[in-house]
């Protein structure tokens, strides 16, 4: 396989460029809003279940649009899918701003979730779309270039975010998160994407809708290795939705020496660190492709491990426990990488769409399932920071090593 650099790539490849600029622009707005609805829900509920349900809401959004969305990816032009969803977002990242008590926060909730709706949309169109723009050869150097611009976004996002949100106050945070989406959209406005579209899409949307989601879990049943591996994500989230969207956002808000909105930074911006470093890792030292459907398992694990000993440093030593965080999220992105680029490389342009609509409904309902538990158990002292962290960590390596030792078929690897 024939390796190029990520400054080679994004400096060759203009339409790539276009579609990672974007993408990097509006999810580092994401991270300022993100930041800002944690301190609301703090300010004026201090609900450790309600943080839970704000990322139950988003995920679940996230997870109700996945089968149609992968429909609309593969039938619909994917840059028009893109752009809408960044349009409609700049208008609704405004709104957040007439939040103003308690009383505020159901509408909120459901205001996030509308957005997820449409990021839901986006980022299906976008996984379907880069096989369009890069080689196959290119793809594992994008992938992990994606997977690292995400987790820039996350940490510059996270950290600027909480910055921002503890010295001028989370309306600040909102009209940047709009800003972001508009220059997203100005970005992709010229783009065009080659795209092949599947002759069973015609007819109208909701007619054609179940018979194509039926289709595309067919593609995925009927091959055992991407059966096996479009559990890969959920394997993590299963537990990863307590432990990186609950339990790491309340250790935020209690950090000594910082205050609310620069503890959430600190925190995810050890995340991002660790998420954006794990695929460039995987890209350097994993080179052996076939090895893959049995290391994201193994991931799954390490990351687990590393979460284990986060519960026991929390609130001994802050530095330490920013390393473990690092450490188990590098190994949580290279599991995320790994599995998307086998993904891609196994379907076909056509039906990619809807495979990736499953993969991703898969993983949003076991980070929903997960977040929703942990504030519950958290909220009504069923468990404390520490015995969470610890708790949560090792359904995370029994989840792993079950993924390892899952062999759904002859042809699974």
């Amino acid at each position: 396989m024939k390796n190029i650099g990520y400054w080679e790539l994004i400096k060759t490849n203009s339409k790539y460029r276009r579609l990672w600029s974007a993408s990097v622009i509006s999810m580092l707005g994401e991270w300022f809003n993100t930041i800002a609805l944690f301190l609301l829900i703090f300010k004026y509920t201090e609900s450790e279940f309600l943080l839970g349900i704000l990322f139950t809401v988003r995920m679940l959004c996230f997870a109700f649009l996945q089968p149609i969305s992968g429909v609309l990816a593969d039938r619909y032009d994917r840059k028009k899918i893109m752009l809408w969803a960044n349009i409609l977002q700049v208008f609704l990242a405004l709104g957040f701003l007439a939040v103003d008590g308690p009383e505020d926060i159901p509408w909120m909730l459901g205001l996030s979730g509308i957005m997820m709706l449409l990021h839901g949309a986006y980022v299906t169109a976008e996984r379907a779309a880069l096989p369009n723009v890069v080689s196959n050869e290119h793809l594992a150097t994008a992938n992990a270039l994606d997977a690292a611009s995400w987790s820039t976004a996350l940490c510059l996002g996270a950290m600027i975010g909480g910055i921002v949100v503890e010295y001028y106050g989370t309306n600040a945070a909102f009209i940047i998160d709009s800003m972001t989406f508009l220059l997203s959209a100005i970005l992709l406005a010229p783009l065009t994407i080659p795209q092949s579209f599947d002759q069973d899409l015609d007819g109208s949307l909701i007619s054609t809708a179940v018979f194509n989601i039926k289709k595309g879990w067919r593609r995925i049943v009927n091959e055992t290795r991407l059966l096996r591996i479009v559990f890969a994500k959920a394997s993590w989230n299963i537990a990863g939705g307590g432990l990186a969207g609950v339990f790491l956002v309340v250790a935020g808000s209690d950090v000594d020496g910082f205050g609310i909105a620069l503890g959430f930074g600190l925190f995810f911006f050890a995340r991002g660190i660790g998420t954006g470093t794990g695929p460039i890792l995987a890209r350097k030292f994993l080179t052996n492709q076939e090895k893959w459907p049995l290391l994201v398992g193994i991931l799954v694990m390490i990351s687990g491990f590393f979460y284990f000993f986060v519960g026991y440093t929390l609130g001994v030593n802050v530095w330490l426990t920013v390393a473990f965080v690092m450490l188990a999220h590098s190994a949580s992105g290279a599991n995320w990488v790994l599995s998307t680029i086998l993904t891609q490389m196994w379907v076909e342009d056509e039906i990619r769409g809807r495979v990736f609509s499953i993969d991703m409904l898969i993983m949003s309902l076991a980070f929903s399932l997960s977040s929703a538990s942990a504030g519950y158990l958290l909220e009504n002292n069923y468990l404390n920071l520490q015995n969470g962290f610890q708790s949560f960590a090792i359904l995370m390596m029994i989840s792993g090593l079950m993924f390892t030792l899952w062999k759904p078929g002859a042809n699974a690897q």
